[in-house]
């Protein structure tokens, strides 16, 4: 980390011209500095050890999701001293179905956790627990795969992403769904799917929408990933990552009101302009002939002047199983350039795009076998989002990367350059907080391990702050404000995916 003098010149005041773990905004009642230190690391366990963390204000404990292989559960650290944290416990999931346990939150001493069945493509569970003494206050049915949890901010509800993934062979294929758990409703479960929008599959698709998946309907295409939820309860926003757009449910009647299809990323431009190659000898940034897909991975809200804005990371995901396998490399023979689209043939090299992984299933329009346009995985970048509209009103373009390239060698902490061919420095969690009078974005980057810091106060005009160096692969984002931590101040909890540790930072 550096401290914000020394970052002075090379912070940049982005102008729009146009991924839980935390969605808590805190309150302004504490003056503090907006510079973040790491204050301690903690290993939970090997890689797959620490994705997902939720802190809880009454007990002061962390829970960590820890699925180390044959011994899946809930790892509970103090966090009484946040300089010191201290493993207090475990609890098994084992008796919730055998699978893995993806995401938890906490809300009002309640801990949540999603757990996928024994055989992902079955229906999974919530589990709701006590938070200081772990009994069980309820356990409830969900849809296939629930990769992620939430509480609304005033407690009302859980809210469970269920990714009905296929399974490898692609021959069983859950509908994707949304639960929404009635809390003071003795924890009354509505599963709702997108079903109801197969009729608008060809207009969804005319603005960037993707169902593409082997013989899947509609509603089985559909994979939601993330959900984040409106400051007063009353709207939640899901990431659809593998079919390029955020949809909106409406808590009050329980029901999907729409799906906002994002678009797509024209990276044949300057201000876009990436590196698509890992054997080019370098990191060199150019435009190129290519189009990315936003795909966002994590997300967070919050609104100011009535306009809910969402936050997206823009990681990018495939679908790549051995029954099916959406991409190839660009110098693939199956990848035939159209010679009017593509007039220079040299673009198959590996130096130029040659190495990059593009998905087959756009581009070819008129299915003469010869693509048109190419479209890589991911946007490489951050994204805002007007969460009624769905328009674009900010894109941090290439400067995640950018900025990734420009960071002194520290071990990993830096741009990897055979991450290019594929997606980058692959920004994949977020988290959304008040700092003192400021609104904070934090975006956490898997292939870098690298937090970005981001003053986004005024939600249009983000202003980089600095970076924090964290483990391998950081997964979960987890913003602890003032009011409720243990220390008083600011904390960022981060978890580590590979690396399977922790790392705790708080401002100064």
């Amino acid at each position: 980390m550096r401290k914000l003098a020394s970052l002075a010149a090379v912070a940049v005041l982005f102008f729009s011209c146009n991924k839980n773990d935390s969605n808590d905004n805190g309150d302004v009642g504490i003056q503090e500095s907006l510079e973040f230190k790491q204050i301690a690391a903690f290993q939970v366990g090997s890689a797959g050890a620490a994705e997902i963390s939720a802190y809880c204000e009454q007990t002061k404990k962390l829970f960590v999701v820890n699925n180390t292989t044959g011994n899946n559960r809930i790892d509970v650290i103090s966090l009484a001293d946040p300089a010191a944290p201290l493993l207090v416990g475990s609890i098994s999931t084992g008796p919730y179905g055998g699978g893995f346990v993806n995401s938890v939150d906490v809300r009002d001493g309640k801990l949540a956790a999603g757990i996928e069945a024994a055989v992902k493509t079955d229906n999974g569970k919530v589990v709701v627990l006590r938070t200081d003494n772990y009994t069980k206050i309820a356990e409830l049915n969900v849809g296939a795969l629930p990769d992620m949890v939430t509480f609304s901010p005033d407690g009302m509800f859980i809210l469970s992403a269920n990714e009905g993934e296929p399974n490898d062979a692609y021959t069983v294929d859950p509908v994707g769904s949304i639960s929404i758990i009635d809390v003071k409703g003795n924890y009354a479960v509505k599963t709702i799917d997108f079903s109801g929008f197969a009729s608008q599959e060809a207009a969804l698709k005319s603005r960037g929408f993707r169902i593409y998946g082997k013989n899947a309907s509609f509603a089985q295409d559909i994979e939601p990933e993330y959900i984040t939820v409106s400051e007063n309860s009353k709207k939640a926003w899901v990431s659809l990552q593998e079919n390029n757009a955020i949809a909106r449910i409406d808590l009050t009647t329980k029901t999907i009101e729409e799906i906002m299809p994002l678009g797509f990323k024209n990276y044949s431009l300057d201000i876009n302009a990436i590196d698509p190659s890992d054997n080019d000898g370098g990191i060199f940034f150019n435009p190129w002939p290519v189009n990315g897909m936003y795909e966002p991975d994590g997300i967070a809200v919050f609104s100011s002047g009535n306009v809910p804005y969402v936050f997206s990371a823009n990681e990018g995901d495939s679908r790549e199983y051995a029954g099916y396998s959406e991409i190839l490399r660009v110098n693939n023979a199956n990848i035939k350039l159209d010679a009017a689209a593509f007039p220079d043939a040299t673009l198959k090299g590996n130096t130029k795009l040659g190495r990059l992984n593009v998905t087959t299933t756009l581009g070819d329009a008129n299915a003469d076998g010869f693509y048109e346009k190419l479209y890589s995985l991911g946007g490489r970048s951050f994204s805002v989002w007007n969460g009624q509209t769905g328009e674009q009103v900010f894109d941090s373009k290439n400067d995640l990367d950018k900025r990734c390239a420009l960071l002194p060698p520290e071990g990993p902490n830096s741009y990897v350059d055979t991450r290019s061919d594929d997606k980058g420095v692959e920004p994949e969690g977020l988290a959304i907080g008040t700092v003192w009078k400021s609104k904070l974005l934090f975006v956490g980057m898997e292939r870098s391990n690298t937090v970005f810091v981001y003053d986004v106060t005024n939600p249009i005009r983000p202003v980089y702050l600095q970076y924090l160096a964290t483990g391998t692969a950081p997964e979960g984002l987890h913003f602890i404000p003032a009011s409720k931590s243990p220390n008083g101040k600011s904390i960022l909890v981060v978890s580590n995916e590979t690396s399977g540790d922790l790392r705790i930072y708080t401002t100064l």
